[in-house]
């Protein structure tokens, strides 16, 4: 099958077609994969059947569209037709609530409206010493290990919800870090009704419900805490900035834990991923390297040097493209619709993924390697503007990308400075798909002097 007949949209008046998927007797090995390998599901299912295809699966069919032209269609042209979907509507519906990333209509918009000034430009700038006195932190506590394997997934963890507590909050979050196994609980429950195709009520006393209960209880209550601490609302962090438009305390906790775990969990992601793909690729962190110590010498970066890191940039850019640490872009549709001559029932659960458009062998070469001169200026532009989505597109982008780049970045020229890495795992990590695109089981280094 050759790319034209896989992106070929059926002509005006012409019969719809049918969708190409698997046969009905593959549901439960799609189930299996559903709930152990998502992200192999999706790309095995574009290798086999193109850029279309159906995934029927009991009472649940999945619509899965993995065209740039789908993405813009889906992301901006017509999405206000497209809801937030599968995965999301689990995690909305059990712990996340009407946050930001969740919420729709008249509510989002008014969300968007308050929390946008947070991200602004000239406000993001200003962050930059909070980024970089976390990264000094960083870099002691890494000089400390030196010799030593390190769990750098766990350290880019602390590091990120570090900023996002100074940033966003104006807070030490430091006390919340025991919070990460509850998130892991809370987001393995969603995903878990995701893959059943349902919800078991929660009054069962079945294990997997418990520990979600008991995750919900330890989230909620240290929400409330943070939230208390600002009752007064007459500062410029996100929870007074909501006080001040009159959030009610539902909303508030929604936004906060749509934050909290939102905030940080994706930029920690690219930087874990970018370390690994750095270990594996001596070359380019020579390569980052040499940049650092020529542009910074031995000073601490600041917003202005962002211009003068292309390379580091470059590397991050290139590390999204492999591992976007949003991997999938879930919708469920208003109404009926039709995606590249294809109907799309009212209700139906539509799937747009930035892992496999960003692999799609149409519109990157050899997109499987890791090449961060790919996105070098003069090099050619990416060949459809829907084939990158590391922070997905239109209306619904993600409001912190400006904020996740400027710490991703500046973090990356100030580890890679002074240190390079060795992997140390007995296999290749795997990515675990969950709300983002995380390390399965953590990413054991060996710190090294650069």
């Amino acid at each position: 099958m050759t790319i034209d007949d896989r992106v070929r949209e059926v002509p005006p008046g012409a019969a719809r077609p049918s969708y190409p998927g698997p046969p009905p007797w593959a549901v439960p090995g799609l189930l299996r994969k559903l709930w152990g390998d998502r992200l192999s599901l999706l790309s095995d299912a574009a290798d086999e059947y193109g850029d279309v295809v159906r995934f029927a699966m009991g009472p649940k069919t999945i619509y899965f569209f993995n065209h740039p032209d789908h993405a813009k269609h889906v992301l901006s042209d017509n999405s206000a037709n497209y809801h937030k979907g599968l995965g999301l509507a689990e995690a909305r519906h059990r712990f996340l609530g009407d946050g930001l990333l969740t919420s729709e209509g008249d509510t989002w918009r008014r969300q968007r409206r308050i929390i946008s000034p947070a991200f602004r430009r000239e406000r993001i700038a200003g962050f930059a010493g909070v980024v970089t006195g976390a990264g000094t932190q960083l870099t002691r506590r890494l000089a400390d290990r030196t010799g030593d394997v390190v769990d750098l997934a766990e350290e880019m963890t602390a590091l990120t919800m570090d900023v996002l507590g100074r940033t966003l909050f104006d807070e030490d979050l430091s006390p919340l870090r025991f919070l990460g196994p509850a998130f892991e609980d809370a987001q393995q429950q969603a995903m878990f009704e995701m893959v059943t195709l349902g919800a078991l009520p929660l009054w069962l006393p079945l294990p997997r419900h418990l520990r979600f209960r008991a995750a919900r209880r330890r989230i909620d209550n240290a929400v409330r805490a943070l939230v208390r601490s600002r009752a007064n609302g007459t500062g410029s962090d996100l929870i007074s900035r909501l006080l001040q438009a009159g959030g009610q305390p539902t909303e508030l906790r929604d936004q906060v834990v749509t934050m909290l775990l939102a905030g940080h969990e994706t930029t920690a992601s690219t930087l874990s991923w970018a370390w690994y793909l750095l270990s594996r690729h001596p070359e380019a962190a020579e390569r980052l390297h040499a940049e650092a110590v020529e542009v910074l010498g031995d000073r601490v970066p600041g917003h202005a040097d962002l211009a003068n890191l292309p390379y580091t940039g470059m590397v991050i850019q290139e590390t999204m493209r492999l591992y976007p640490p949003v991997w999938a872009l879930p919708r469920r549709a208003v109404a009926a619709d039709e995606i590249g001559g294809y109907p799309v029932p009212t209700g139906a659960e539509v799937m747009i993924s930035p892992y496999t458009l960003h692999r799609h062998a149409g519109f990157w070469t050899d997109p499987d390697e890791f090449r961060p001169e790919r996105f070098a200026a003069g090099a050619p532009p990416v060949a459809h503007r829907y084939a990158y989505v590391p922070f997905g597109a239109g209306p619904r982008v993600c409001v912190g990308s400006h904020l996740g780049l400027l710490e991703a970045t500046l973090i990356t020229a100030m580890v890679a400075r002074r240190f390079r890495f060795e992997y140390a795992g007995s296999a290749d990590p795997v990515p675990e798909a969950m709300l983002s695109l995380r390390i399965r089981g953590g990413l054991p280094l060996r710190v090294l002097p650069a």
